[in-house]
């Protein structure tokens, strides 16, 4: 339920305790994300496989965290979200250490699909639990700061794939991941210590259900998740096709798209770096409005860039759009269902990883349609209306 009203000294004290506890768990969680991906050649190498088949291990991981979510979400609301929280985190810290040790490409798969179903119940939990913690007024910047950790994670995670594998190979790195897991599972140990225990009551899939029909009833409710799920096609959807697009331009290649992406993560930080200033200068709605007009000239520069810096800077201003934009989504998330806070988030989380498997395929049909410039042209577009229309919107509150 959300706090009563109090001096913003708690508050803030509030959220830097959940920071802590919850912080390098995300952080773990984000690292395991994308450990794969830099080093998909190796471990084809490995298993005499191709680079397309181990390239699923991605999509293993994702699509087990955004499949999970309809399940935590009632599950928490029943047992208490730090118990699923701490249960998830310790099954990441094996899953992880049995992915390193995994003597096939299945295994391999397969634990890898586990980590990502065990990551599922970390991030929009935590967002949650935030959002028990700090009021309305404070929730958005809490939550960006929360952010700072998945980003953090997400970009490390890409970063040092490469030169961890070169010295102790692609299980080095999963190791290296599991160690951060462990990391997160004492710093939410330690922290804990001391916090009041969370009540627990009888988990009944069909109640669950009830309340999913209740969160869906309200009216807020199924047009915030349909713009998670657009938001997260438009933005995410045109990541596997900036290596084509800057080949195609003569401006790069692989490595360079590298560049790109990891300049989205540093576009997310400068926003978390500027969430109050910017919240307390413009509002809710003006933020989500400039993250709009920003997130068209970002994919229109990605659409015409003529050079390595332009697509470089878009990418930089696409990750300070996107989070201007979803900060406010997960907002308003927060306060679909108060009281059962898990659930709505976990619906959130759904929508989102939902339309970023989505997002590819519809790129896709529009690079074999239309072109992929005119393709990022038309997500620009659509980013802005999205923008300006949820900032119309009034907000939970």
């Amino acid at each position: 339920m959300t706090p009563p009203p109090d001096d913003e000294a708690a508050s803030r004290a509030r959220m830097r305790r959940v920071l802590a506890m919850y912080g390098p768990a995300v952080f773990a969680g984000a690292l395991a994300t994308r450990a794969t991906d830099p080093v998909v050649a190796d471990i084809a190498a490995d298993f005499g496989t191709t680079a397309a088949q181990v390239a699923l291990l991605g999509t293993a991981y994702t699509l087990p965290f955004a499949l999970v979510q309809p399940i935590l979400g009632p599950v928490a609301d029943a047992i208490g979200k730090r118990r699923v929280v701490t249960v998830c985190v310790g099954l990441l810290c094996v899953m992880l250490a049995l992915s390193a040790l995994a003597a096939s490409l299945g295994w391999l798969m397969a634990f890898r699909a586990l980590s990502g179903a065990a990551a599922g119940g970390m991030m929009p939990l935590t967002l949650a639990i935030m959002a028990d913690a700090v009021p309305l007024k404070e929730r958005q910047v809490a939550l960006s700061r929360m952010l700072v950790f998945g980003i953090s994670g997400q970009i490390a995670g890409g970063a040092i794939a490469g030169p961890v594998a070169a010295v102790a190979g692609w299980r080095g790195m999963l190791v290296l991941c599991a160690a951060a897991a462990v990391a997160g599972l004492l710093a939410l140990l330690t922290a804990g210590r001391g916090a009041a225990p969370e009540a627990v009551t009888r988990y009944d899939p069909v109640l669950a259900a009830r309340r999913y029909r209740g969160i869906l009833r309200n009216p807020s409710a199924v047009p915030l998740y349909a713009s998670v799920a657009i938001e997260g096609a438009l933005v995410f959807g045109s990541f596997p096709f900036i290596a084509p697009l800057m080949i195609a331009r003569g401006i790069g290649g692989t490595t360079e798209a590298g560049l790109a992406i990891g300049a989205f993560g540093i576009g997310g930080l400068a926003y978390a770096a500027m969430a109050r200033p910017l919240l307390g200068r413009f509002g809710q709605a003006g933020v989500v409005r400039i993250g709009g007009g920003v997130g068209f000239l970002a994919l229109a520069g990605l659409a015409l860039a003529p050079a390595l810096a332009v697509a470089v800077g878009a990418g930089f201003l696409l990750g300070t759009a996107f989070y201007m934009i979803h900060n406010a989504i997960q907002t308003r998330a927060t306060e679909l269902s108060p009281q059962f806070r898990g659930s709505a988030v976990s619906l959130h989380a759904f929508s989102f990883f939902a339309g970023q498997s989505l997002g590819p395929v519809a790129f896709g049909l529009g690079a074999a349609t239309i072109g992929l410039g005119a393709s990022l042209g038309v997500a620009a577009v659509l980013l802005a209306v999205l923008a300006w229309s949820l900032a119309r919107r009034p907000a939970q509150g």
